[in-house]
């Protein structure tokens, strides 16, 4: 899989020109079995133009009721560490891998992540982020490489297609260990620095992303 390798367009019907289109045909999307045992296609949330982009896992109960990702307890989480780290919810963006929650919440297969990833492809094409931060190993083998593990591929720097991208610990974790909340502040802290860098530096050249 991984984020060079699947760009094909979902439907094959030509190019979007924005996310509330693709949010409208991928809301009708039945290409896997996820669908039937779920409320909703959760989509994303946030700004459509985020400099800085968020990747998950699936959707949870949470957001299967809500129709939006991360608003459970470690979207809640998620939300307050993204503002610790001096950024505002309303400029980044949320996603996950899989639209659809997977029953029980559990691991969606590699076969389902693959059918899914392209609307997440065409969202990343449209939002053009910066930063992009992996959230756990689902989203590292997916916009990575499906060998890697979080364990040891956290808090260092990858690239793929011109957009910098940061693995670190899903914030369900985080719930689960409180010991890996450390390593995650550090991995924000090193995304708060990149994004201040590139600010000043499209600032220089005449074009701010902030």
């Amino acid at each position: 899989m991984g984020i060079a390798k699947d760009t094909a367009h979902p439907e094959g019907q030509g190019q979007y020109t924005s996310l509330a289109e693709i949010r409208e045909v991928c809301l009708q999307c039945r290409k896997c079995k996820l669908r039937q045992g779920c409320r909703q296609v959760v989509f994303g949330r946030g700004n459509p133009e985020a400099r800085l982009m968020f990747v998950g896992e699936g959707p949870g109960e949470q957001e299967d009721i809500q129709g939006l990702p991360f608003v459970g307890k470690a979207g809640q989480l998620l939300d307050k560490i993204i503002e610790a780290a001096g950024f505002s919810l309303e400029e980044v963006y949320i996603g996950n891998i899989v639209k659809c929650r997977p029953p029980g919440n559990r691991v969606p297969t590699l076969e389902e992540a693959r059918t899914c990833m392209p609307w997440l492809m065409k969202q990343i094409q449209l939002i053009r982020p910066k930063i992009m931060v992996c959230l756990g190993s689902t989203a590292v083998q997916g916009i990575l490489d499906p060998s890697l593990r979080i364990t040891k591929i956290r808090g260092r720097w990858a690239e793929r297609n011109g957009i910098l991208i940061m693995p670190t610990y899903h914030p369900a974790a985080l719930l689960r260990d409180e010991s890996k909340k450390r390593p995650v502040w550090e991995d924000f802290k090193q995304i708060r620095k990149m994004y201040l860098a590139l600010a000043e530096r499209e600032c220089t050249a005449g074009n701010p992303i902030v």
